[in-house]
């Protein structure tokens, strides 16, 4: 029987001005943070984060696409420690969230 990975993506409107930086400044923060976890959570195939360049009102700011082995590998993403840490400063500086997870 093949085995299916699965695709995180996650998008998120930033707030215009969060934890004494601007927008901009949160947006690459989030980027490196996210990128940074490559390596270091097992299951995690690839992962990728895009800052959004157009202006228009219903666009999400940055946007993660994640792959991953299994959902036991998703799950394990989830509460790890390395992820579980930024998910706090993601939550101070967005005003909106958006994800699907699915099986391809």
């Amino acid at each position: 029987m093949k085995k299916h990975m699965i695709k995180h993506i996650v998008a998120w409107k930033l707030k215009d001005f969060a934890d004494g930086n601007s927008k901009d400044v949160n947006a690459r923060e989030v980027k490196k943070l996210l990128e940074g976890l490559y390596g270091k959570i097992p299951g995690l195939r690839k992962i990728e984060v895009g800052i959004n360049f157009t202006h228009e009102a219903s666009a999400a700011d940055i946007v993660l696409y994640s792959e991953f082995d299994s959902k036991e590998a998703l799950d394990a993403y989830q509460i790890h420690p390395a992820h579980v840490a930024l998910k706090g400063f993601i939550s101070t500086v967005r005003s909106e969230r958006i994800a699907a997870d699915y099986e391809a």
